[in-house]
């Protein structure tokens, strides 16, 4: 393919990505950004993660892990 043709395709393609205006969905990024606010801590994966190394709560398991550390 010859430089010109490459050079067209570029720009059209360049001019296609510049002017292109999706339809937003804007109650949907509202939703999005808003968050759930009806999870709890138990649907939370790092929970226990995140009360260990914080010092607000500690969990039944650890004086295993802290007799551990101290081996």
């Amino acid at each position: 393919m010859g430089r010109g043709r490459q050079k067209a395709k570029q720009t059209k393609v360049a001019r296609k990505l510049k002017y292109y205006t999706p339809d937003t969905d804007y109650r949907a990024l509202e939703r999005e950004l808003k968050g759930a606010s009806d999870t709890s801590a138990d649907d939370d994966p790092y929970a226990e993660y995140a009360a260990r190394y914080s010092g607000d709560a500690e969990p039944a398991d650890y004086d295993d892990y802290a007799a551990d550390a101290e081996d």
